[in-house]
């Protein structure tokens, strides 16, 4: 199975839209086997449902992340990991081992510009700014 973490730094970049890199890891046998990083190539939003597709994708892990990307990457049959953040070589170790649970409901929304008390991408401090909501 081949799973994606968007990128940077070694840490899940919190706005999938914006997502410079992938991390694309390898699983089998509740381990992580091999990784790599890819480069999205200025590509953005629903078009990264398709890179992913391209790319033997199943699952994606990520901080936020918006209803159409959600819609697009449910069409292209990959399976949202939303609302993590931090290291995405552990994230992918946990999702290795069946620790994560799926979860498509760490949506950014760019049209609610109010930051609701209590709601956030992930601990998302940067990128998607107050527009975030989980």
């Amino acid at each position: 199975m081949k799973i994606a973490a968007t990128y940077e730094n070694g840490q899940i970049f919190q706005h999938f839209g914006h997502s410079e890199y992938f991390k694309l890891y390898e699983i089998e046998g509740g381990k992580v086997l091999s990784f790599e990083v890819i480069s999205t190539n200025g590509t953005g939003h629903g078009a990264l449902a398709n890179l992913l597709k391209e790319r033997g994708v199943s699952a994606l892990l990520c901080g936020g992340i918006g209803g159409g990307a959600v819609a697009a990457l449910g069409e292209a049959g990959i399976a949202v990991y939303g609302g993590l953040s931090g290291n995405a070589d552990e994230a992918a170790e946990q999702f290795a081992k069946g620790q994560l649970k799926q979860n498509a409901e760490a949506n950014c929304t760019h049209h609610a510009h109010s930051h609701e008390e209590g709601r956030s991408c992930g601990g998302h401090t940067g990128g998607c700014g107050e527009h975030c909501k989980k």
